[in-house]
């Protein structure tokens, strides 16, 4: 198979990069689960939040933030819903809530901190005494996740590309000006390549003689669990700690509730501990009135992460044409229409097809900063 541009990985980040590229040429992804999207992309939280992760996160989160209000055709709308964040302030966190709260003053809809009585009203099963401040983060939206998912891979076929799944990489090299990607379901050659496979990520890197850029595949457990009794929670906020011990939302009528983990783990199918799920129930209880008797469904994903916990885009030294798309962390959904554009704009040499492009420093986000 011959392809202008082949983007190894399926997930919200491949999938992006894949349907931007669609615009200049042939493209075929490759996906090497059943499902694509399967670790990552299917079991995340859900959230955009032009308040969460880092200045060059959160402006690659803004700079998405045109594209999931007003998405091109070809996407079911609306892609966002208005939910908004609740973080509170444990007692003695008093430090770490003016950090969150001096950065969430620089977001595009700014944060307001709230009286406790207020934080009530949005959530009445706070308990009373657990925190001694609380914010509003109002401009946070829950994503259908699956709705913009499938929209990229449907951009990418209905421009004649080719979306493999499963389809197991194994070799990629390059000769004669081309990359030759050896898989399972034959030989593909192409003029570039994206690396967008996640906790895999690095050892696509190796495979294609690239040095590795030390990503760490890290843990996240989540759960659904009954609201409480006559409660309708359908318009609460999620919930959170600013010291990220645990997070809930409302979910299809449910609760979803994580300890907002983080722990290392090989690349693979992660599922959840029980530890962890014991800590959320604990660390939520602390702080509400809820009371949990009952776990309907836990799960676990992988969010991987460079180690300064930005996104690593940009091309791989002394390897033309291969463009890394990776260490999204927990933030590949939400920044995902500015993540595949830049990478797309990288192959190409285009400008991004965005409005809102983001104002970042290239090194930033290029590997070169972590060789």
């Amino acid at each position: 198979m011959r392809s202008d541009f082949l983007v190894i990985g399926g997930g919200i980040a491949g999938a992006s990069a894949g349907y931007f590229l669609a615009a200049s040429g042939s493209v075929t992804l490759l996906e090497r689960e059943a499902v694509p999207g399967y670790h990552s992309t299917s079991r995340s939280a859900a959230l955009f939040s032009e308040y969460y992760g880092n200045a060059v996160v959160r402006a690659l989160t803004a700079a998405s933030r045109p594209f999931y209000l007003s998405p091109p055709a070809g996407f079911t709308t609306p892609l966002v819903t208005p939910r908004g964040v609740l973080a509170l302030g444990p007692r003695g966190a008093e430090d770490r809530f003016d950090e969150v709260l001096a950065a969430g003053l620089t977001a595009p809809t700014p944060v307001r901190e709230i009286e406790a009585a207020e934080a009530r009203r949005h959530c009445p099963v706070l308990r009373p005494g657990w925190f001694s401040r609380a914010m509003l983060k109002p401009a946070a939206m829950d994503i259908d996740v699956d709705a913009v998912h499938q929209g990229f891979l449907r951009g990418i076929r209905a421009h004649g590309g080719r979306v493999l799944h499963p389809a197991r990489l194994l070799a990629l090299g390059r000769r004669g000006g081309r990359w030759h990607a050896v898989t399972d379901q034959g030989e593909i050659s192409a003029g570039g390549v994206v690396n967008a496979a996640g906790a895999w990520a690095d050892e696509v890197a190796a495979m294609a003689g690239a040095d590795p850029v030390g990503l760490t595949p890290l843990r996240r457990t989540a759960f659904i669990v009954a609201p409480p009794d006559g409660a309708g929670v359908t318009g609460w906020p999620m919930v959170n700690d600013v010291t990220d011990t645990f997070y809930f939302k409302p979910e299809s009528g449910r609760l979803l509730i994580s300890p907002s983990d983080a722990t290392p783990v090989p690349p693979g199918d992660a599922r959840p501990e029980d530890i962890d799920v014991a800590a959320a129930i604990e660390r939520v209880q602390a702080a509400t009135t809820l009371r949990i008797r009952h776990v309907r469904q836990a799960w676990a994903g992988l969010r991987t992460a460079a180690a300064d916990d930005t996104p690593v885009i940009g091309e791989a030294p002394g390897t033309p044409g291969f463009c890394w798309l990776a260490g999204l962390s927990g933030y590949g959904i939400q920044s995902a229409p500015a993540t595949g554009q830049l990478a797309a704009a990288l192959l190409t040499g285009r400008p991004p097809l965005l409005p809102g492009r983001p104002r970042i420093d290239p090194a930033a986000i290029s590997p070169r900063r972590l060789l």
